[in-house]
């Protein structure tokens, strides 16, 4: 039997080798930079942006800051509801760089799918219609691609903070500035260590043409399946993150100034949505890559490690219960001034790495130190309830944060008949055993 010393010790090594070897990385990783004399310009650059609304102040921003970046076309993706909006926008920007196109339903992988045929460059970039670019954000995306091996780049991302929030809204952004700096923070270290990250995000993401023009892409893309009962059509940028891997392309990340990409994210209540849709396509795509696909335990197995498998075992209030509840029982017999000294620094370093990754925004913000505890209360609440019901209700796929972008969400989880079922589980082990 194992004693709780060994349990204790188990524990926190588990916990806490990934954030110790994560830190090293992520003060390792640098850019690939951009080449003296490169291949590919931003004329060699379709951006690709869906949107729902189709139109709109923050939508008109979004596209004048790519139109900076002096990319071959833009090409929007709206609803046939409110494409006469987007044309309507479109002409009073006076631009003639953006073409318009729609689909019947808001739905985010049909909008990619009927705009990626339109593209005639080598290299397509998604982006959200509520991000603002930097002016030299295109070479720096563009440097991987000049490898052959490389098929998508992301980027890193901030929050762009609102002017004169109120208290609320100030809180709620800090924990969505939040998100956003413990993301880069996954993704460049993973990076680092073994060229893998949780997901190349869609709020902007670049992407070699020719694999997303492949009729096997496109199919896999339309017709993706989850648990043999359903056809998924949300997620798609964990999908295509996944194709990515299991063919064989490189992936980048580009962790530079210039290379940051700001949005937005909700202020209000509807945050804690967001952060269940997240949880949701979290718990669907690492359960898909871990144990259908099963590529990353090979190529990237510090990324399976530290990003994936936290899906299943990390769970914040749990463990840290688990550890102190461990080192109790395995120090009874201590001296008890070494047993106290012992738990004084257990619980600051627990307390130390509440927030040690997430220091990039402290010193960019240090006023919101104050607000420490609130990220630390977060924390446990979204691993108490968050986690959980998201891990009860993976068939759902509502947004439930953005007026009108629920109203077709049953066609984003389709159930499928038992003669479908059939055909998907055929098609699963073709594509197992031909790989």
């Amino acid at each position: 039997m194992f004693s709780y010393y060994d349990l204790f010790l188990s524990l926190f090594l588990y916990r806490y080798l990934r954030l110790v070897v994560n830190l090293f990385a992520f003060c390792s990783l640098r850019p690939i930079p951009v080449p003296t004399n490169p291949r590919l310009t931003s004329q060699d650059v379709t951006v690709i942006i869906p949107s729902l609304d189709g139109d709109g102040g923050e939508l008109s921003d979004t596209i004048r800051s790519i139109l900076a970046t002096e990319p071959f076309e833009i090409i929007l993706v709206t609803i046939d509801a409110n494409i006469m909006r987007s044309k309507m926008m479109v002409k009073n920007m006076g631009t003639s760089k953006v073409r318009i196109c729609s689909v019947a339903q808001p739905n985010k992988r049909r909008q990619m799918v009927r705009a990626i045929p339109e593209v005639q460059t080598e290299i397509m970039v998604f982006a959200d219609d509520d991000v603002s670019w930097p002016a030299k954000l295109l070479p720096w995306m563009l440097a991987p691609l000049e490898d052959e091996c490389y098929g998508g780049v992301g980027t890193n991302q901030r929050l762009r903070r609102a002017d004169a929030p109120t208290f609320s809204e100030r809180l709620w952004g800090y924990l969505g500035a939040l998100y956003l700096e413990r993301r880069n923070f996954d993704c460049a270290a993973c990076m680092y260590m073994d060229g893998g990250l949780p997901c190349l995000s869609g709020r902007t993401v670049a992407y070699r043409t020719n694999i997303l023009k492949e009729d096997a892409f496109i199919y896999g893309f339309t017709n993706e399946e989850w648990l043999g009962q359903y056809q998924l059509n949300a997620d798609d940028d964990n999908f295509i993150t996944r194709w990515l891997v299991s063919h064989g392309k490189k992936i980048a990340y580009q962790y530079h100034k210039e290379a940051e990409v700001q949005t937005t994210l909700e202020t209000n209540s509807r945050f804690l949505k967001q952060c269940l849709r997240w949880s949701r396509s979290n718990w669907r795509s690492n359960i898909t890559s871990m144990f259908r696909d099963r590529h990353i335990w090979g190529c990237q197995p510090w990324s399976t490690y530290a990003v994936h498998l936290t899906t299943l075992t990390h769970w914040a209030f749990l463990c840290d219960c688990m550890l102190v509840y461990l080192y109790y029982r395995a120090s009874a017999h201590w001296d008890s001034d070494l047993r106290v000294l012992c738990f004084v620094l257990l619980v600051s370093w627990m307390f130390t790495s509440k927030f040690i990754k997430l220091m990039g925004h402290y010193i960019r913000y240090p006023g919101d130190f104050l607000l420490l505890p609130v990220s630390i209360s977060f924390g446990y609440f979204h691993s108490v309830i968050i986690k959980v019901y998201a891990m009860l209700s993976l068939n759902i796929t509502a947004w439930g944060s953005r007026d009108g972008a629920d109203d077709d969400d049953a066609f984003r989880m389709i159930k499928v008949s038992q003669k479908q079922q059939e055909a998907i589980c055929e098609r699963t082990l073709i594509s197992t055993y031909t790989r």
